[in-house]
């Protein structure tokens, strides 16, 4: 879905990223000081139950290593091994927004067995959406479909973590149910787009 508003998002960043480059920042250091950030906003506010400021400060940095391509872009620093780190530190950041959660659910005083289930299936099955998709290309295949990439699942994640910590009712169970079906759901759609080319391959 994100991918239709990419050009848009691209005539917004480039401005931002010329700037950025002329301050002689690399996109590597980009994408570690966004990922710091994020695990630092992850795991300092929502295992206290700080979930909205939590939010605030994962958004700031989620938006700053938007940056990080548009660097490379104009400074032509574009390199296999930025593409690596860059996908690599998603996945951390993925991984600590749903690890604050789990320890915020597992904790004494907000135990809550349903939520924390359902933030380590979204951990696992996000997990498992971008594997798939790697483990594809790395046979030589596509597996780029699915109602549900990183920048959807990041979107519906942080909006109901956040309006959850404005005191809003239901909304981060809503938002975990859907974030956890959709998950399942992508995850599904890469599997059977590989098992369709394999089958295409095999009758050729």
């Amino acid at each position: 879905m994100l991918n239709h508003l990419r050009p848009a998002l691209s005539r917004v960043i480039a401005p931002v990223g010329l700037a950025l480059a002329r301050t002689g920042v690399t996109p590597n250091t980009i994408t570690v000081i966004g990922t710091l950030g994020v695990v630092g906003g992850a795991l300092g506010f929502y295992p206290r139950g700080e979930f909205f400021w939590g939010t605030v400060v994962i958004t700031v940095f989620v938006l700053f290593d938007m940056f990080d391509g548009a660097v490379a872009r104009v400074t032509g620093k574009t390199s296999r091994f930025g593409a690596f780190l860059d996908s690599n530190m998603d996945r951390v950041s993925d991984a600590a927004i749903f690890s604050g959660l789990i320890l915020r659910f597992a904790s004494e005083d907000h135990n809550d067995m349903l939520l924390l289930v359902l933030a380590l299936f979204c951990l696992i099955s996000g997990a498992l959406v971008s594997y798939a998709r790697a483990r594809a290309e790395g046979v030589g295949l596509n597996a780029t479909v699915g109602i549900a990439e990183r920048g959807e699942r990041l979107i519906v994640g942080l909006v109901a973590i956040g309006l959850a910590g404005l005191g809003v009712p239901y909304v981060l169970a809503a938002g975990l149910w859907l974030l956890s079906l959709a998950s399942a759901i992508t995850v599904a759609q890469r599997y059977l787009a590989v098992w369709r080319q394999v089958r295409a391959g095999e009758a050729s």
